[in-house]
This record gives structure tokens, sequence and C-alpha cells, in this order.
């Protein structure tokens, strides 16, 4: 009895990872595979160095790829117990460190990077063995060994991939000499910087504001002594970003902040900050509130994209600050109220037509109904789909998350209008994501057919495909190549 049981069982089990990986049916696999699977990348959100590409950078081994940087891995191993120094310490070998990650994989089952971790080595290695301590050593040694190869380079990497476009993430000092050389050069992908000036309303810290107030003088060639000196050498700084191909704005924020405007002198409170002295919490965030609307003016009269990354509580733990630094794996999703003072901040502009294409990224799952109606608010009929509900990002860019992104933004906006997925990543090893993207994706259309929900339309449903994968974003964004 027992053994029919098993038997049933597995005629019914699907192989792990196989072609059909994340897709329940065959209209599913058909919506993927023809429609999705070998479309471009246009990775229009990523932390990758524009210096590893342009120079073309080689990787020593796997680890120096895929485990430099990567506070979702040292997240996970820390909860396994695993010892610090294997993580970010260097009291241990490149080898070693990576044979803790592997002690470490199998115990990620059902976190996405028991998924990632194993798509990622079939799709750029052709590895199908599933990694563990057993198998850490012949992975290890295979994939180090590809590394130094040519067609294993970044720019290998990224052909591989079929990546079309990479935007970088760039601050306002940045001189931008990496992507001056790829295009110069004719380098493939298409590399664009995007403007992360965050760094210029961040006034936590007098002194620390006052450097990199030094810095903003030294790109923009302004001397900034007063509030609209900033404003000019910002205005600069998007002008100079604007003439090497960059469309769009990076935001970084828990929340936007709206307030009267007047509330507060801004040349009074830079004024202080010129002294030294501390702000308010209320002024520090009346002075992000200010800042951030001239950018957003800035933005629209270039014919730009904005977005707003909202919603991560960062650096919570303050002992391992102090050890290990920002970015080291200490966030989580905040609680922030959002709704009132996107509402009005969006509101603000669009009073004087002054509103730009804007994507909005949500890092609380509570709040997707907040985002997904939001963004009807504004979309005015100039731009298809002109603000938009942005993909799962950071914690919520698994199935589950960015399962619950689409379904609010269809239930309560336009599914077809989605300008898709991007990487977020530090990572060139990160590419994997956009197919899981796409094939969650296809999953949920292909659910829909198979329940009687959607019409078994396969020329029409596949559109709506390949637009969010690919053309929506290619049209969106715009970018001179």
């Amino acid at each position: 009895m027992l053994d029919e049981v098993s038997n049933r069982l597995h005629d019914k089990r699907k192989n792990f990872l196989d072609e059909d990986f994340l897709l329940q049916s065959e209209f599913a696999s058909t919506l993927y595979h023809d429609y999705a699977k070998d479309l471009p990348i246009i990775d229009y959100h990523c932390h990758l160095s524009p210096k590893d590409i342009a120079e073309n950078r080689q990787f020593k081994n796997l680890t120096e790829i895929w485990l430099a940087g990567d506070h979702y891995k040292w997240r996970a191993m820390r909860t396994l117990g695993v010892d610090e120094k294997y993580i970010t310490g260097k009291a241990s070998t490149d080898q070693e460190k990576f044979e803790k990650w592997a002690d470490t994989v199998p115990y990620t089952l059902r976190n996405p990077l028991y998924h990632w971790t194993h798509l990622e080595l079939k799709r750029y290695f052709g590895i199908d063995t599933l990694l563990s301590s057993d198998s850490s050593g012949s992975i290890y040694e295979k994939a180090s060994s590809l590394l130094q190869t040519s067609s294993y380079s970044v720019q290998g990497l990224l052909e591989k991939m079929n990546v079309e476009t990479v935007c970088s993430t760039d601050d306002p000092v940045d001189s931008l000499e990496f992507h001056v050389k790829a295009k110069k050069e004719g380098i493939k992908p298409n590399l664009f910087p995007a403007f992360r000036p965050d760094k210029s309303y961040a006034v936590e810290n007098p002194n620390d504001y006052l450097d990199y107030i030094q810095k903003l003088e030294e790109a923009s060639g302004i001397e900034i002594k007063n509030y609209n000196d900033l404003l000019q050498a910002l205005e600069n700084r998007v002008d100079f970003f604007h003439q090497h191909g960059g469309r769009l704005s990076d935001h970084g924020l828990e929340q936007l902040y709206f307030f009267k405007l007047g509330k507060y002198n801004t040349d009074k409170l830079f004024s202080k900050l010129q002294s030294h002295q501390s702000l308010t919490q209320e002024e520090i965030n009346y002075f992000k509130f200010e800042t951030l609307l001239h950018l957003s003016k800035m933005y629209h009269a270039k014919g730009w994209t904005q977005q707003f990354h909202l919603g991560a509580l960062r650096n919570t733990n303050d002992r391992m600050m102090s050890i290990l630094g920002p970015d080291t794996g200490f966030d989580s999703i905040g609680d922030f109220s959002q709704a009132a003072a996107i509402a009005s901040f969006l509101n603000q502009l669009d009073s004087t037509d002054q509103l730009a294409k804007t994507i909005l990224y949500n890092l609380n799952p509570a709040d997707n109904e907040v985002m997904a109606t939001m963004i009807g608010n504004f979309n005015d009929g100039s731009v298809r789909g002109k603000i938009q509900f942005g993909s799962g990002w950071w914690f919520l860019d698994q199935k589950d998350g960015m399962e619950k992104q689409m379904n609010a933004l269809s239930n309560m906006g336009l599914l077809s209008c989605f300008v898709g997925m991007l990487t977020d990543s530090r990572s060139f090893l990160s590419f994997p994501r956009h197919e899981y993207f796409r094939r969650t994706l296809c999953n949920l259309l292909g659910n829909d057919v198979v329940n009687g929900e959607l019409p078994a339309d396969e020329k029409w449903l596949g559109k709506i495909v390949s637009d969010i994968c690919y053309y929506n974003a290619k049209n969106y964004f715009q970018f001179e190549q």
C-alpha cells in the first residue's frame, strides 16, 4: 500500500528547477517559453559597479563574485550560527567562506536564497548539482575555473544573460568616468547613470553633511554659500548626468514628507548646518521635503523618471553597526505612515504640472493596496503608466512578494502597463531574478486561464507578458542608445 502511494506521488512530482520551474500549467509554460524567456533584459535599477563593467573585471573565484557584499546571504549565515569571520571577516580564506555558505544553503529551503542560488549555478555555470557541504569543493573548483576564462568576465556574464541595458546608481558628485569610457568604447550592455542624491539632504549629522557639501562644490564648480547655491549645484549635476545619458533619479527613503511650503526657512536651516548646529527632527524632515520637491521639478524639466524606494528601516543593530558599518545586513521592513504624505507630495508637483514620471517601490506588503491606488490618482493620460507601482523589492523580490504586488496592481490598476522587474543588486550573478519574475508572472496569468478567469488567448496574453517583461520599460524610459 505504501509503495502504491509513493508511486502516485512520484508520478505527480515535478523535478526541481526543470524547464517548467514555477510554471504550474501548460498555458503558463507556453507564455514563458514563447513570449518571455528570450527577451532582452533592461535592468533599470541596480547597484552594479560601472568600473567593473567598463573595465571588464575578471573575478578571481566564486566567493569574490558571489558572497562579497551580499547581505542576503550574510543574514542567512548568521541565523545559522556561522561566525562573522567567515562572513565579512578577514580571518578565513575565500574557499573557507564559500564552504560555510555551502553548509548553509540546504537550510535555506523555502527562502528565495535557495531558488536564487541554484538558478545562478545552473544558468551561469551549467551546474545542476545541489549546493551542500558535500558538493562545495567540486562546485567551487568548477565555477572558479570558469571565472578565469574570457567569456566569464563581467561583460561576458552580462551577455550570457542577454542584458541589453544597465542603470547604475550614482551619487551627484560621481565623475561618471566609467560611463563615458563604456560609451566611447561601444561596450555592451548599454550603461547609463541614475542620479541618487540622498546625501544632498542627509542633514542628520552636520559635520558629515558639510564634508559632502565640499565634495559637491568640487564636482559642480559652484561655491555653496547658501541654500540656493545648493540647488544650483544640484541642477548643475542633473544637467551633467543628462548629458551622459541619465534619465532616472532614485531616492531611498523611509517615507516621503510633506509640509506647507515656508514652514521653515531653508536658508536659515542651511546656515545652522554651516555653523555645525544640529537641526530638530522636524527641521530635518522639512529640509528633506523642500529639497526633494525642488529636485523633482528638475527631473520633470528634463523628462526623467523619479524613483522612490520607501519603507526600509535601516541599520537597526547599534552593536553590529559599530563593528561592521552600514548596509551589512541589519535592516528590516518598516511600518511608516505613507499614504497622506505621498498623496500631498505628488499633488504639490501635479498642481503646477511638474510631476515627472514616477515609480513608487513599497517595502511593507501591508501598504501594497495603498500604493496600487495612489498611482491612479496621478495618472493623467499624458504618458502610458506615468505613475508606476514598482516591483517587489528587497525583502519582497521573491515569489510571494511579487505575486502580492502584481495582484494588488491588477486589482486596483493596470498590470498591463507595468514596467516590470529589476535586480536592485550588487552582484553580477543576480540576473536570473528576471527569469524568476518572468516565470512568476506567466504562472499567475496561466492559473487565471486554467481557472476560467481569463480567456485562453495566447497571442494577446503573450503580448501582455512581453510588454511587462521588456517593451513597457523600453518605451517608458526612452534611453538614448
